[in-house]
């Protein structure tokens, strides 16, 4: 009795190769999302800067600005009479408000640093916070600014329906100093401004991200 071949011919057997599982690609916007959210807080870092420098730059201006007169009152009587920071309340709550920038701005220009070089630091949570008090600030600055402004202003024009006489045709360098404090803490605000802009743009991003 013949015995049945059952071995399959050459051109009979069938191929079963596994296709290998390749691992899945990160998202290209991975590596570019995290290089972004670097440079933001590299921009971040720099306004910060840039907000410790205005407000101790209009903070020195300011305190300096003390000028010495002599006014005569009646024929041959002369009284020597100053112009100082400290006489007006709202030139002593701009220094007061530009101070507690300059502080506000050297710690979180310390934790935005420490954000940049630790992985990870540049975090929702922190953004969130920066928002918050970084649109407090701009409220506290933005009203100095107003306000000394407003001071300014009265002693460059006068007011003669409050008989507020003007004094800067008499105490120029004074006015001057006055004058580019105001032009500096502005600069201040809109320092401020931006980084809460940028604040919200990163929150935004991270959200949006997948």
């Amino acid at each position: 009795m013949a015995s049945s071949d059952t071995t399959a011919p050459p051109h009979a057997t069938v191929s079963m190769e596994v296709p290998l599982k390749t691992s899945a690609a990160p998202p290209p916007e991975y590596g570019s999302g995290g290089r972004s959210f670097k440079k933001h807080a590299v921009v971040d870092m720099l306004l910060r800067v840039l907000l410790f420098a205005t407000a101790v730059t209009g903070i020195i201006v300011m305190v300096t600005s003390k000028e010495t007169k002599q006014i005569p009152v009646a024929p041959g009587i002369v009284i020597s009479r100053d112009a100082k920071f400290s006489d007006s309340p709202a030139y002593v709550y701009f220094v007061a408000a530009l101070s507690v920038a300059a502080l506000y701005s050297i710690i979180t220009g310390a934790i935005s640093v420490l954000a940049l070089m630790k992985p990870g630091g540049n975090s929702a949570k922190l953004k969130f916070h920066f928002v918050l008090l970084d649109s407090l600030l701009l409220g506290i600055v933005a009203a100095a600014t107003g306000a000394s402004g407003g001071v300014g202003y009265i002693g460059l024009k006068g007011n003669s329906h409050s008989r507020w006489n003007k004094i800067c045709y008499r105490y120029e360098t004074y006015c001057l100093h006055f004058g580019a404090s105001i032009l500096l803490s502005l600069i201040s605000s809109i320092t401020l401004l931006l980084l809460v802009w940028l604040s919200v743009y990163v929150l935004s991003k991270k959200i949006a991200r997948p």
